[in-house]
């Protein structure tokens, strides 16, 4: 943890920066926008990473059982099919999420 001294210095030279980067061009909408567009980003990468595990997972597992039982690979391929719609809904809300930061925010 900073002492409040070294703290307050950072601070001081980030603010004596900030002339400096408004000539180079950055501006704080610019920033604001690099912002929400890596988010959006990062927002995808991880929203699809476990939808796409837990599918896998899913229908690895529905197709060793109807290996086991042929007899009930009906009953097993729907109950596989709703496992795997619900855990894509989460994938859904990282996408609408990542729309409004492209979107609303950017």
């Amino acid at each position: 943890m900073m002492d409040p001294t070294t703290l307050l210095t950072l601070m001081n030279a980030a603010v004596a920066q900030a002339p400096e980067a408004a000539e180079a061009g950055i501006s704080g909408a610019a920033l604001i926008k690099a912002g929400a567009l890596i988010g959006a980003g990062i927002c995808m990468g991880f929203g699809a990473i476990g939808p796409g595990i837990g599918e896998g997972f899913a229908a690895g597992k529905a197709c060793e059982a109807i290996g086991r039982t042929p007899q009930e690979a009906g009953l097993l391929t729907r109950t596989m099919l709703i496992g795997q719609a619900v855990s894509e809904s989460t994938g859904i809300y990282s996408l609408v999420i990542a729309l409004l930061m492209l979107f609303v925010i950017g």
